[in-house]
């Protein structure tokens, strides 16, 4: 039965509610036959190439007060950090001789990054190295905010929703984040072009099956271009410290219902999904996965950048990750490749 549910979602794309819910209820029956279904349609889009995405992690100030996140302005016990903007370019330009042609700016919501001095950084990249995707991972931003680093050449954005369940955003959070801005966010992003990412965490406090099942609805009515799950990983300094974290196994089972979901997505194997298993990405790329997100942050900031406990590669050089990854993956018989790792629809390409 569940095998049949798995071949209608590969055929059609699409699930009822209840059909999602009864796979993931009943995943350990199809658990393989699905990954191996998610991969099939991941190389008949994107063959035997695994993109990369050099993740730059520059500022880990944060005005919002998320109860499961390192980096909430309230942990007194997080040492903060600010790279400058000769930093955050040499990162980029030391990414682009590593064979990256995706850099990611990610940050906390942190007011001293304004419009002008993001631009500036955006145009330059671009400007030395035109051939390359800048994507902004900086949270939520007015409209006008937006269109100025679209203008700069920010080419994408990832803004995980959280949930779709307003009542579960409204656990993880704050009174003073709203659920129907996270969501007008992606929005003005859609309007103005940009090639965007969502996502959720798997696991997180207050998540129920029934609320898996709605993601995957979620996510075939947004239709993003990247989607970007991991497990839940409680953090010390946090009102979620004792918290129990998300499992792998049934990450991955995600990623193969949202690879035959949304086809064509870019899909990653995040660092959560490696810190929770230590085969947990390669586990994630033969699940249906296609993208890995190194880091190329100064060995020297990456153990304050800590969303949570436990996170893999805090010491490394982004050298030392990149040849990790590449040797790691083509044990899986796929390849990283020196690519913008477009996104792919159909017979046309789009840039993500």
């Amino acid at each position: 039965m569940y095998k049949t549910l798995i071949d209608k979602l590969s055929k059609e794309s699409f699930l009822t509610k209840e059909e999602y819910l009864s796979l993931i209820e009943h995943r350990d029956e199809v658990r393989e036959y699905a990954a191996q279904k998610a991969r099939e349609k991941c190389d008949q889009v994107y063959g035997k190439k695994i993109y990369i995405r050099g993740l730059i992690e520059f500022t880990n100030y944060c005005k919002n007060n998320c109860y499961y996140c390192g980096i909430r302005a309230e942990n007194n016990k997080c040492e903060r950090y600010r790279l400058t903007k000769e930093q955050i370019l040499e990162c980029a330009y030391i990414g682009y001789d590593l064979g990256f042609r995706t850099f990611v700016l990610q940050g906390g919501e942190d007011p001293y990054f304004t419009d002008e001095i993001l631009s500036d950084i955006i145009k330059k990249i671009k400007t030395k190295h035109p051939d390359c995707a800048v994507t902004l991972s900086i949270g939520e931003r007015s409209f006008e905010s937006y269109l100025n680093l679209r203008k700069a050449g920010a080419d994408r954005y990832l803004l995980r929703h959280e949930t779709a369940n307003k009542d579960h955003y409204e656990i993880l959070h704050p009174a003073n984040m709203s659920f129907d801005n996270r969501q007008a966010c992606i929005e003005k992003l859609k309007r103005l072009g940009y090639q965007v990412g969502v996502g959720f965490m798997v696991g997180s406090p207050g998540q129920t099956y029934e609320d898996l099942a709605n993601e995957l609805i979620y996510l075939k009515k947004t239709e993003p271009q990247m989607v970007g799950i991991g497990p839940f990983i409680p953090h010390k300094d946090t009102p979620f410290a004792e918290k129990t974290a998300g499992s792998a196994e049934l990450t991955t089972f995600l990623l193969s219902l949202i690879r035959l979901t949304l086809q064509d997505v870019l899909l990653p194997a995040t660092t959560a999904l490696g810190t929770v298993d230590y085969l947990g990405r390669e586990k994630g790329i033969m699940a249906g996965a296609n993208v890995l997100m190194p880091n190329l942050s100064p060995s020297s900031v990456r153990g304050k950048y800590l969303l949570y406990d436990n996170k893999i590669c805090t010491g490394d050089e982004a050298a030392q990750c990149v040849e990790c990854l590449k040797r790691r993956i083509l044990k899986t018989g796929y390849e990283i490749v020196t690519d913008r790792g477009d996104y792919i629809q159909g017979s046309d390409k789009n840039e993500i």
